[in-house]
């Protein structure tokens, strides 16, 4: 903000702070602060400098510029302000409009930044029974819910949403969990998805059974894989051996 601008913005908010001290109440500190929010929305909020401000200023201005926003529809602007202002309980609110229409990432991601773990776990089932798996996932992670998270990946499990299962079952750490997907994606011949499941499991036993299957059908590359992860350094050789003019490339 250029100097002569920093004048006359100190000049208005020091004004604005003496008129204050003669009104008791927020509103009338909130109507008086919002002579000078029209030059910082013109200025940009990440293009100010608050810090000639003390910290009661601050936060004032912050919060009407944040209502403001809000006013022209500008959330994401709003969120910066309320923020910068360390308004949790604004933060929450901008959240639920976000929940109300829909916009469940955009909500959990505000949540997050007003630390409200009882807003995410709700926005986080909301998110479930809607079949957004994705904003569940990240709600839930947030929280470190880990029941939640098995619920999650058991739906996408029964939906065949392998690679939401997986990622939950890797992240929660329950290695039979990525088996039974393992086991399931083999019968399906959804060989590279069960490749991951028995990787993630470090199941060396059935990744090793895996390289057979992919031996036999000719999947020489992830048949090699397997075997490379499962330490059967037997089968490597075999293929290595008998194969290799035909694996250059791997």
């Amino acid at each position: 903000m250029p100097v002569d601008e920093d004048k006359i913005v100190k000049k208005m908010v020091a004004e604005i702070a003496d008129s204050n001290e003669r009104f008791m109440g927020q509103s009338h500190d909130i109507e008086n602060f919002k002579r000078i929010v029209p030059v910082l929305l013109e200025k940009g909020i990440d293009n100010v400098n608050f810090s000639m401000f003390d910290e009661v200023t601050k936060s004032k201005l912050l919060n009407a510029l944040g209502e403001e926003y809000i006013r022209k529809g500008d959330m994401n602007n709003s969120v910066k302000a309320f923020i910068l202002a360390g308004n949790r309980q604004r933060l929450v609110e901008v959240g639920e409009h976000y929940e109300e229409v829909g916009l469940f990432s955009n909500a959990i991601d505000t949540y997050r930044l007003a630390d409200a773990n009882e807003n995410l776990l709700k926005v986080g089932k909301k998110s479930l029974e809607n079949g957004h798996f994705a904003d569940a996932i990240k709600a839930f992670r947030l929280c470190n819910d880990a029941e939640s998270l098995t619920k999650v990946g058991d739906e996408c499990f029964q939906k065949g949403k392998w690679d939401y299962a997986i990622e939950i079952f890797s992240a929660i750490n329950l290695p039979h969990k990525l088996v039974e997907i393992g086991d399931k994606c083999l019968r399906e011949r959804q060989i590279g998805y069960a490749a991951k499941a028995y990787e993630l499991a470090h199941d060396k036993e059935k990744l090793s059974a895996l390289g057979d299957v992919c031996l036999r059908e000719g999947l020489l590359a992830t048949a090699l894989k397997a075997y490379s992860l499962a330490g059967n350094d037997m089968m490597v050789q075999f293929i290595r051996e008998n194969f290799g003019n035909k694996l250059s490339n791997f």
